[in-house]
């Protein structure tokens, strides 16, 4: 990237920081039934706050209900609550002369939620992207990936080092080019087994994609666009799975058309052979009423059969990419992926596999692997996953004859919700993450954000008790501005946007915005980044934020985070509205 490309990129996010108002609310929109909750900075500390509607008459006006106290810094804050206000419309509220728009709808979450859904057709590979369906943010077609090299560390005696493959289709991973088998698994996985419980609400959302004039679902459509890549990475002599289809090393800023790396398969593994049996045996089953998709239906559950038998027979194959690189040349040095324990893999794979199949052996081993407690999914722990498939029959009333009990996941499930709603009372932003500095990890948005708050949905719809819709929709209330930053994570939406995302298509377009509906990784105490030709304005875990292009530690951006952002944005807009 050019100098002066990334000194102006610089300033804008110095003058963002900047702008940023001391009033921090959700600047997407509220609920005109759900909690209404702002937070007011020391520079606007007032004895009482006002809120105007769009012709200045005051509709609210009222104290502070308590003062929060940050456990990082002990910096001292007004929470404000204005549930009380329910008509729609945009309004301002006031604080000591400082004011910030509050906009109350009664669809407030659609619009962000078929953006973050988009947002995976604008990550795709191996098209043009398209002006009628993309806008400015058209693009050549590039990276086709027709002739993909297997990387000595994937040879095999059918396909030895060398060896010509075909790998077309699917979504760059994150803000680099690259196509990971273990993070596109988890993030298909996510989103189909949201599908399950929100199947009418994703049925109605309109993407505007090349697709969608056919019978299929857009959403199904664009999660079939990867699910087809993910099937030729799978030998089709022995049923193992690559890792990941990668660059040897990342390619620089520029545009997807002007990258000239050659591209590799590198090494079957255990995780990838497993996580790629979940989700072709869960897509089976999702796509199975569509006439249209019955081959795809067909291959993917024999895949998905092949690929765990696969990883049966090779039930420690772990990806290690140090040790490759020691082996095997080129070196591979892009993102790693790496996973050392693989029951929460088999416990996932086989529960998908008894659902899709009905075979006992399948749900044997479900049941011998179910995991003691529920843990927010992650790319390095689906058991999660698998323990959403079965809490989902638990919400549908369909669980089949001889399944598992699932009491010991509800209660756990319970309890660890129970404990972040107990959080909110003393936190800083009256949301139930960001109370402990180990919050603000890599891809803290995600994880320790939307996350917490996929698993409060999850508690709400098995128990009926509001009191975990309020705290699912403030941990969007934080993404959307209710933070310390006072950022709107979202790209394309706020009042305080993020401009600088670190993904090379945004960084290259030569379009000022970048592109819409991407979730930033968020603050990230660890700011692994900090050498990297910028400073971090603070230390403080929650404020480890920069918007600039160089932040790869806190302002990427990924698949398996927006699918996290989809699936909960999308939830809390169907029960909702």
């Amino acid at each position: 990237m050019r100098k002066n490309h990334i000194l102006m990129l610089m300033l804008a996010a110095s003058l963002s920081a900047s702008a940023q108002s001391p009033v921090k609310v959700n600047q997407i929109g509220y609920y005109p039934d759900g909690p209404k909750t702002a937070v007011i900075e020391p520079a606007a500390k007032a004895k009482s706050f006002t809120l105007k509607d769009s012709r200045g008459k005051t509709v609210w006006h009222g104290k502070a209900v308590r003062t929060s106290v940050s456990p990082f810094d002990g910096r001292q804050r007004q929470v404000v609550n204005f549930s009380d206000v329910r008509r729609p419309g945009t309004y301002t509220l006031i604080a000591k002369g400082k004011k910030q728009q509050v906009i109350i709808a009664p669809h407030a979450f659609k619009d962000v939620a078929a953006a973050s859904v988009k947002a995976f057709y604008l990550q795709r590979t191996g098209m043009a992207i398209e002006k009628r369906y993309a806008g400015e943010y058209a693009r050549p077609a590039a990276h086709m990936d027709q002739k993909v090299i297997v990387h000595p560390s994937a040879a095999s005696p059918q396909r030895p080092a060398g060896t010509v493959i075909s790998s077309p289709e699917g979504w760059y991973d994150a803000g680099d080019y690259n196509k990971y088998i273990v993070n596109s698994g988890f993030t298909c996985g996510l989103m189909l087994e949201n599908y399950l419980i929100n199947k009418a609400y994703y049925d109605s959302m309109k993407l505007d994609i090349p697709e969608s004039a056919n019978s299929i679902p857009d959403y199904l459509d664009e999660i079939m666009y990867n699910l087809r890549w993910m099937l030729t990475m799978q030998d089709p002599h022995d049923g193992g799975v690559y890792h990941k289809l990668t660059t040897p090393s990342f390619e620089g800023f520029v545009m997807p058309a002007e990258c000239r790396q050659p591209r590799y398969v590198v090494q079957k593994g255990t995780a990838a052979a497993l996580d790629f049996a979940a989700t072709m045996a869960l897509a089976a089953r999702i796509y199975a009423p569509y006439a249209e998709c019955g081959q795809f239906c067909k291959d993917a559950l024999k895949a998905a059969g092949r690929a765990y038998a696969w990883a049966v027979a090779h039930p420690s194959v772990a990806y290690q990419q140090d040790d490759i690189n020691k082996r095997f040349k080129p070196e591979i040095v892009t993102g790693a992926y790496g996973d050392g324990h693989f029951s929460d893999e088999f416990f996932w794979a086989a529960t998908e596999l008894y659902l899709s199949t009905g075979e006992e052996s399948y749900l044997l081993q479900a049941s011998a692997m179910m995991p003691e407690r529920f843990t927010v999914p992650t790319w390095g722990d689906v058991s999660g996953i698998g323990a959403m498939a079965w809490l989902n029959l638990d919400i549908k009333g369909n669980k089949p004859a001889g399944a598992p009990c699932t009491e010991r996941l509800r209660n756990s499930l319970q309890a660890f919700c129970d404990s972040v709603v107990n959080a909110i009372p003393t936190s800083s932003f009256e949301t139930p993450n960001g109370n402990r500095a180990e919050d603000f990890c890599w891809g803290s948005n995600s994880e320790r954000c939307a996350g917490m708050g996929i698993a409060l949905m999850y508690q709400y719809a098995l128990s009926g008790d509001a009191k975990y819709l309020s705290a699912a929709i403030a941990t969007c209330d934080y993404l959307f501005g209710r933070n310390a930053t006072g950022y709107c994570f979202v790209t394309g939406f706020g009042t305080q946007q993020v401009m600088n995302i670190h993904h090379r298509i945004s960084a290259a377009d030569g379009v000022k915005a970048p592109l819409p509906g991407l979730l930033a990784g968020g603050p990230n105490i660890g700011q692994q980044d900090r050498a990297e030709n910028f400073t971090y304005r603070s230390n403080i875990p929650d404020e480890s934020y920069e918007d600039v292009v160089q932040s790869y530690a806190s302002n990427e951006i990924a698949i398996n985070w927006n699918a996290y952002l989809a699936v909960l944005t999308a939830w809390i807009d169907a029960v909702e509205r």
